[in-house]
């Protein structure tokens, strides 16, 4: 809804603020806090918000890192500040050609100075401390302090 331009944030927490003191007015206030509308798939939300509620700082979603040649690219999750991505591949990332563009990308973001960590749906699914550990250990590593 975000992203298609039905609400926007201020909406959303107009709404949350409205019925604050109703059932379910509080968990309204966090969920809507966490809504995000640069979002691209529902697992890439799972994600960010999973990384968020475990303590990280909150991710820029899309955000444009402009390479010398003046290509512009669009991590899906991005820490500016500290250089540090993570892109989401789900399922259609293994088809070759794709796999062919994510890696000539991936060149080009580790060229720029930035750190990307890849997290594929099975990771996500099974394995999400190891990839906490991971984004974790690559803010740490570039001067994040919790």
């Amino acid at each position: 809804m975000l992203a298609g331009g039905l609400t926007d944030l201020a909406a959303l927490a107009e709404v949350a603020d409205r019925f604050a003191d109703r059932p379910g007015g509080r968990r309204a206030r966090r969920v809507f806090g966490l809504a995000d509308p640069g979002a691209q798939s529902p697992p890439e939300s799972h994600l960010r918000v999973r990384l968020i509620l475990a303590g990280l700082p909150r991710p820029v979603t899309q955000h444009p890192v402009r390479l010398s040649s003046g290509l512009v690219l669009h991590p899906d999750l991005a820490w500016p500040e500290f250089r540090v991505a993570v892109e989401y591949d789900g399922q259609w990332h293994a088809d070759p050609d794709q796999l062919h563009r994510d890696r000539r990308r991936l060149n080009q973001m580790v060229a720029a100075g930035w750190l990307v960590l890849h997290v594929t749906s099975r990771r996500l699914r099974g394995d999400f401390p190891a990839v906490l550990r991971e984004v974790r250990t690559a803010l740490a590593s570039r001067g994040w302090r919790r």
